[in-house]
Protein backbone atom coordinates (compact mmCIF):
# COMPACT_ATOMS: atom_id res chain seq x y z
CA UNK A 1 0.00 0.00 0.00
CA UNK A 2 1.21 3.18 -0.96
CA UNK A 3 2.43 6.13 1.19
CA UNK A 4 0.17 8.89 -0.70
CA UNK A 5 -2.96 5.95 -0.31
CA UNK A 6 -1.83 5.53 3.81
CA UNK A 7 -2.38 9.32 3.52
CA UNK A 8 -5.53 10.10 1.77
CA UNK A 9 -7.16 7.09 3.93
CA UNK A 10 -5.66 8.65 7.18
CA UNK A 11 -6.86 12.35 6.33
CA UNK A 12 -10.32 10.88 5.43
CA UNK A 13 -10.47 9.04 8.50
CA UNK A 14 -10.07 12.47 10.50
CA UNK A 15 -12.52 14.69 8.30
CA UNK A 16 -15.32 12.25 8.99
CA UNK A 17 -15.00 12.15 12.45
CA UNK A 18 -14.51 15.30 13.05
CA UNK A 19 -17.11 16.85 11.33
CA UNK A 20 -19.63 18.84 13.26
CA UNK A 21 -22.77 18.13 10.75
CA UNK A 22 -22.32 15.68 8.45
CA UNK A 23 -24.71 15.54 4.79
CA UNK A 24 -26.79 12.76 6.44
CA UNK A 25 -29.13 13.92 8.85
CA UNK A 26 -31.18 17.36 10.04
CA UNK A 27 -32.37 17.83 13.59
CA UNK A 28 -35.85 18.92 15.08
CA UNK A 29 -35.77 22.28 17.20
CA UNK A 30 -37.25 19.94 20.01
CA UNK A 31 -34.55 17.49 20.01
CA UNK A 32 -31.94 17.11 22.85
CA UNK A 33 -29.99 20.40 22.85
CA UNK A 34 -25.84 20.58 23.61
CA UNK A 35 -25.48 20.19 27.17
CA UNK A 36 -24.41 23.27 29.30
CA UNK A 37 -21.59 21.72 30.90
CA UNK A 38 -17.86 23.68 30.54
CA UNK A 39 -15.43 21.78 32.23
CA UNK A 40 -13.72 21.33 29.15
CA UNK A 41 -14.33 21.73 25.34
CA UNK A 42 -15.27 18.24 24.69
CA UNK A 43 -17.71 18.23 28.05
CA UNK A 44 -21.66 17.58 27.02
CA UNK A 45 -23.54 15.51 25.05
CA UNK A 46 -22.37 14.25 21.79
CA UNK A 47 -23.63 11.93 18.80
CA UNK A 48 -21.80 9.74 16.59
CA UNK A 49 -23.96 8.64 13.30
CA UNK A 50 -22.76 5.28 11.40
CA UNK A 51 -24.28 4.18 8.42
CA UNK A 52 -23.98 2.96 4.38
CA UNK A 53 -25.26 4.34 1.38
CA UNK A 54 -25.51 2.25 -1.99
CA UNK A 55 -25.13 4.53 -4.95
CA UNK A 56 -24.73 4.24 -9.10
CA UNK A 57 -22.28 6.31 -10.47
CA UNK A 58 -20.09 5.98 -13.67
CA UNK A 59 -17.31 4.04 -13.55
CA UNK A 60 -14.62 7.11 -13.69
CA UNK A 61 -15.18 10.75 -14.22
CA UNK A 62 -16.67 10.88 -18.05
CA UNK A 63 -17.54 7.61 -18.64
CA UNK A 64 -20.34 6.18 -20.33
CA UNK A 65 -20.85 3.00 -18.02
CA UNK A 66 -22.11 2.89 -15.00
CA UNK A 67 -21.67 0.55 -12.04
CA UNK A 68 -22.95 0.12 -8.30
CA UNK A 69 -20.93 1.03 -5.49
CA UNK A 70 -21.00 1.39 -1.79
CA UNK A 71 -19.26 3.48 0.86
CA UNK A 72 -19.94 3.77 5.07
CA UNK A 73 -21.05 6.90 6.67
CA UNK A 74 -19.47 8.43 9.81
CA UNK A 75 -20.33 11.83 11.62
CA UNK A 76 -19.70 13.02 14.61
CA UNK A 77 -21.11 16.60 16.67
CA UNK A 78 -22.99 18.28 19.04
CA UNK A 79 -27.06 17.71 18.82
CA UNK A 80 -28.44 21.20 18.69
CA UNK A 81 -26.34 22.57 15.79
CA UNK A 82 -27.21 25.75 14.21
CA UNK A 83 -26.96 24.32 11.29
CA UNK A 84 -30.39 24.25 9.49
CA UNK A 85 -29.26 22.65 6.00
CA UNK A 86 -27.04 19.94 5.04
CA UNK A 87 -27.02 18.36 1.65
CA UNK A 88 -25.31 14.87 0.78
CA UNK A 89 -23.69 16.73 -1.97
CA UNK A 90 -21.82 18.19 0.91
CA UNK A 91 -17.80 16.82 1.37
CA UNK A 92 -16.98 16.79 5.06
CA UNK A 93 -16.58 19.59 6.78
CA UNK A 94 -15.55 21.74 9.95
CA UNK A 95 -17.53 25.13 10.64
CA UNK A 96 -15.46 27.69 13.00
CA UNK A 97 -17.74 30.60 11.65
CA UNK A 98 -21.34 30.29 12.72
CA UNK A 99 -23.83 33.48 12.33
CA UNK A 100 -27.02 32.01 11.87
CA UNK A 101 -27.06 32.80 8.58
CA UNK A 102 -23.70 32.31 7.41
CA UNK A 103 -21.26 29.51 7.78
CA UNK A 104 -17.78 29.06 7.25
CA UNK A 105 -14.82 26.43 7.59
CA UNK A 106 -12.58 23.67 6.54
CA UNK A 107 -13.72 21.13 4.62
CA UNK A 108 -11.78 18.14 2.59
CA UNK A 109 -13.21 15.38 0.07
CA UNK A 110 -11.60 11.64 -0.18
CA UNK A 111 -10.21 11.05 -4.04
CA UNK A 112 -10.48 7.52 -5.22
CA UNK A 113 -7.69 6.38 -7.70
CA UNK A 114 -8.17 5.39 -11.49
CA UNK A 115 -6.56 2.11 -12.46
CA UNK A 116 -5.94 1.90 -16.34
CA UNK A 117 -6.23 -1.71 -16.42
CA UNK A 118 -9.78 -1.70 -14.68
CA UNK A 119 -11.59 -0.55 -18.09
CA UNK A 120 -11.07 -1.01 -21.62
CA UNK A 121 -11.42 2.41 -22.30
CA UNK A 122 -8.54 3.63 -19.95
CA UNK A 123 -5.79 1.37 -21.61
CA UNK A 124 -2.71 3.21 -22.52
CA UNK A 125 -3.46 6.40 -20.24
CA UNK A 126 -1.46 6.82 -16.87
CA UNK A 127 -3.02 5.81 -13.54
CA UNK A 128 -4.48 8.46 -11.03
CA UNK A 129 -3.46 7.74 -7.76
CA UNK A 130 -5.73 7.98 -4.35
CA UNK A 131 -5.26 11.39 -2.73
CA UNK A 132 -7.38 14.07 -1.01
CA UNK A 133 -8.71 17.47 -1.52
CA UNK A 134 -8.18 19.66 1.07
CA UNK A 135 -9.47 23.89 1.38
CA UNK A 136 -12.77 25.69 2.92
CA UNK A 137 -16.29 26.24 2.26
CA UNK A 138 -18.57 29.07 3.06
CA UNK A 139 -22.12 29.13 3.09
CA UNK A 140 -25.21 31.63 3.31
CA UNK A 141 -29.07 31.64 3.92
CA UNK A 142 -30.75 34.54 1.39
CA UNK A 143 -33.52 33.49 2.86
CA UNK A 144 -35.24 31.31 5.61
CA UNK A 145 -35.67 28.03 3.28
CA UNK A 146 -32.69 28.30 0.78
CA UNK A 147 -28.91 27.80 0.96
CA UNK A 148 -25.86 28.99 -1.06
CA UNK A 149 -22.80 26.99 -0.59
CA UNK A 150 -19.13 27.42 -2.24
CA UNK A 151 -16.75 24.76 -1.90
CA UNK A 152 -12.25 25.69 -2.53
CA UNK A 153 -10.12 23.07 -2.16
CA UNK A 154 -6.80 21.71 -3.34
CA UNK A 155 -5.34 18.43 -4.53
CA UNK A 156 -3.25 16.17 -3.00
CA UNK A 157 -1.73 12.90 -4.16
CA UNK A 158 -4.33 12.49 -7.00
CA UNK A 159 -3.66 16.10 -8.70
CA UNK A 160 -2.22 19.06 -8.06
CA UNK A 161 -5.66 21.12 -9.19
CA UNK A 162 -7.50 23.68 -7.49
CA UNK A 163 -11.38 22.72 -7.83
CA UNK A 164 -14.56 24.81 -6.69
CA UNK A 165 -17.88 23.51 -6.33
CA UNK A 166 -21.19 25.85 -6.07
CA UNK A 167 -24.30 24.88 -5.19
CA UNK A 168 -27.98 26.44 -4.42
CA UNK A 169 -30.23 24.49 -2.37
CA UNK A 170 -34.36 24.90 -1.78
CA UNK A 171 -35.22 22.73 0.86
CA UNK A 172 -38.90 22.65 2.80
CA UNK A 173 -40.09 20.32 5.57
CA UNK A 174 -43.19 17.77 3.80
CA UNK A 175 -44.10 16.54 7.42
CA UNK A 176 -42.26 17.10 10.78
CA UNK A 177 -39.95 13.89 9.87
CA UNK A 178 -39.57 14.18 5.65
CA UNK A 179 -37.64 17.14 3.89
CA UNK A 180 -36.95 17.66 0.13
CA UNK A 181 -34.74 20.07 -1.59
CA UNK A 182 -33.07 20.47 -4.63
CA UNK A 183 -30.71 23.09 -6.99
CA UNK A 184 -28.20 23.57 -9.14
CA UNK A 185 -24.68 22.54 -8.85
CA UNK A 186 -21.46 23.76 -10.98
CA UNK A 187 -17.56 22.78 -10.76
CA UNK A 188 -14.84 25.09 -11.95
CA UNK A 189 -11.01 23.57 -12.03
CA UNK A 190 -7.22 24.72 -12.97
CA UNK A 191 -5.63 22.89 -15.56
CA UNK A 192 -3.29 20.52 -13.50
CA UNK A 193 -6.85 18.97 -12.40
CA UNK A 194 -8.00 18.06 -15.97
CA UNK A 195 -4.61 17.41 -17.45
CA UNK A 196 -4.42 14.57 -14.94
CA UNK A 197 -8.07 12.99 -15.69
CA UNK A 198 -9.04 14.17 -19.29
CA UNK A 199 -5.48 15.18 -20.70
CA UNK A 200 -3.93 12.87 -23.13
CA UNK A 201 0.34 13.50 -23.77
CA UNK A 202 2.12 11.99 -26.78
CA UNK A 203 2.96 8.90 -25.08
CA UNK A 204 -0.77 7.81 -23.65
CA UNK A 205 -1.78 8.85 -27.22
CA UNK A 206 0.53 6.73 -28.74
CA UNK A 207 -0.57 3.82 -26.44
CA UNK A 208 -4.30 4.18 -26.32
CA UNK A 209 -5.17 5.50 -29.76
CA UNK A 210 -6.87 8.74 -28.45
CA UNK A 211 -5.94 11.91 -29.36
CA UNK A 212 -3.61 14.13 -27.94
CA UNK A 213 -5.30 16.40 -25.50
CA UNK A 214 -3.77 19.43 -23.65
CA UNK A 215 -6.38 21.23 -22.19
CA UNK A 216 -6.93 24.37 -19.97
CA UNK A 217 -8.61 25.54 -16.51
CA UNK A 218 -12.43 26.68 -16.73
CA UNK A 219 -15.55 25.02 -16.45
CA UNK A 220 -16.17 21.29 -15.43
CA UNK A 221 -19.59 20.94 -15.21
CA UNK A 222 -23.17 22.30 -14.86
CA UNK A 223 -25.78 20.13 -13.09
CA UNK A 224 -28.39 19.76 -10.99
CA UNK A 225 -29.00 17.27 -7.64
CA UNK A 226 -31.45 17.04 -4.80
CA UNK A 227 -32.69 14.33 -2.02
CA UNK A 228 -35.27 13.42 0.34
CA UNK A 229 -35.04 12.94 3.53
CA UNK A 230 -36.86 11.09 6.30
CA UNK A 231 -36.30 10.90 9.72
CA UNK A 232 -37.39 7.53 10.35
CA UNK A 233 -37.63 7.35 14.00
CA UNK A 234 -35.74 9.26 17.00
CA UNK A 235 -32.39 7.38 15.97
CA UNK A 236 -32.79 6.34 11.99
CA UNK A 237 -32.20 8.10 8.68
CA UNK A 238 -32.87 7.35 5.53
CA UNK A 239 -32.46 9.42 2.33
CA UNK A 240 -32.67 9.25 -1.31
CA UNK A 241 -30.33 11.46 -3.73
CA UNK A 242 -30.08 11.70 -6.99
CA UNK A 243 -27.49 14.10 -9.28
CA UNK A 244 -27.03 14.45 -13.12
CA UNK A 245 -24.18 16.73 -14.71
CA UNK A 246 -23.26 18.00 -17.83
CA UNK A 247 -19.47 18.08 -18.50
CA UNK A 248 -18.55 21.50 -20.05
CA UNK A 249 -15.81 23.24 -21.04
CA UNK A 250 -11.74 21.69 -20.91
CA UNK A 251 -13.61 18.32 -19.57
CA UNK A 252 -16.67 17.72 -22.29
CA UNK A 253 -13.82 18.55 -25.13
CA UNK A 254 -11.29 16.01 -24.05
CA UNK A 255 -10.55 12.89 -26.19
CA UNK A 256 -11.49 10.57 -23.98
CA UNK A 257 -15.09 11.87 -23.45
CA UNK A 258 -15.46 12.46 -27.20
CA UNK A 259 -14.34 9.29 -28.35
CA UNK A 260 -15.33 6.80 -25.39
CA UNK A 261 -17.02 8.61 -22.94
CA UNK A 262 -20.41 10.61 -22.17
CA UNK A 263 -20.55 14.36 -21.06
CA UNK A 264 -23.56 13.26 -19.30
CA UNK A 265 -22.89 11.87 -15.92
CA UNK A 266 -25.38 10.90 -12.93
CA UNK A 267 -25.58 9.69 -9.35
CA UNK A 268 -28.49 8.00 -7.78
CA UNK A 269 -28.43 6.47 -4.41
CA UNK A 270 -30.12 5.83 -1.04
CA UNK A 271 -28.57 6.08 2.50
CA UNK A 272 -29.33 4.84 6.07
CA UNK A 273 -27.56 5.66 9.02
CA UNK A 274 -28.12 5.24 13.06
CA UNK A 275 -27.32 7.84 15.60
CA UNK A 276 -25.46 6.62 18.94
CA UNK A 277 -25.65 9.62 21.50
CA UNK A 278 -23.48 9.97 24.27
CA UNK A 279 -21.97 12.26 26.80
CA UNK A 280 -18.54 13.05 28.02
Amino acid sequence: MSIRLVSALASAIVLSVSTTAFADEYYSDNQTQASSRDDHWWSGDWYITLGAKGFVAPNYEGATDYKLRAAPVISMGRPGSSLKFSSLNDNASIGFIDTGVFRAGVTGKLITGRDSSDYDELKGLNDVDWGVELGGFAEFYPTENVRGRVEVRRGIGAHDGVVADFAIDAFTNLTDTVRVSAGPRATVATKDYFREYYGVNASESAASGLKQYSPGGGLNSLGIGGQITWQTTDKITTSAFAEYNRLMGPAADSSLVKERGSPNQATFGLQATYRFDFSL
